[in-house]
């Protein structure tokens, strides 16, 4: 069977309210979403679709969803912060993220504290993943460190952590157990 080409396709009709509803449903069906992606999603298919009938809310839509539970941004916010920890990434990265997603105010300062709590964690995870610092097979030259440093602040991290895990000797168990103990000092956070 032959495909029609893009100029011969059907165009699919303008949105109307019960079908923009039944779009949003679809989409937090297929996807854990926030507010501000839903609205993002509605407001671009009424662009790419045109509207029919009074005008579209697509905020409105999305907070009728999160009254009736089936938007969290806190969940979705703490769910993403933990995964993009595990996989090394720091506070910076996991709180542009989390802005990008559209978490902000109360829902936002309620998750700074868990990703200022995994801050060493989150570093420690990238070093053992890219073998930097303490991981690393042999001692690295300068050229070579100042590129793991980069990696590590490019990751989100800061830079004194940073600077404290790169300089760690392969194998170093103890400076392990001292970025463990001194954790409060890389806590901080400016997610706000």
């Amino acid at each position: 069977m032959e495909r029609g080409s893009p100029a011969k396709r059907r165009a699919a009709p303008p949105l109307d309210a019960a079908a923009l509803d039944r779009l949003a449903l679809r989409y937090v069906e297929r996807f854990a979403t926030t507010r501000g992606r839903l609205t993002d999603y509605l407001r671009r298919k009424i662009c790419e679709r045109g509207w029919d009938g009074a005008p579209a809310d697509p905020a409105a839509i999305a907070e009728r969803f999160a009254e009736l539970g089936y938007i969290d941004d806190r969940a979705f916010g703490e769910a993403r912060a933990a995964s993009m920890a595990r996989r090394g990434l720091g506070a910076r990265r996991v709180e542009g993220a989390l802005r990008a997603a559209g978490i902000v105010g109360d829902d936002a300062q309620a998750i700074a504290p868990a990703i200022a709590d995994r801050a060493v964690a989150a570093a420690v995870a990238f070093a053992k993943r890219k073998r930097i610092g303490p991981f690393a097979a042999t001692e690295p030259d300068r050229p070579l460190r100042e590129k793991q440093l980069a990696a590590m602040v490019r990751a989100g991290h800061g830079f004194d952590l940073a600077r404290r895990i790169v300089a760690a000797a392969p194998g170093d168990e103890a400076a392990l157990a001292a970025l463990a103990g001194d954790a409060s000092d890389f806590g901080t956070s400016q997610f706000s």
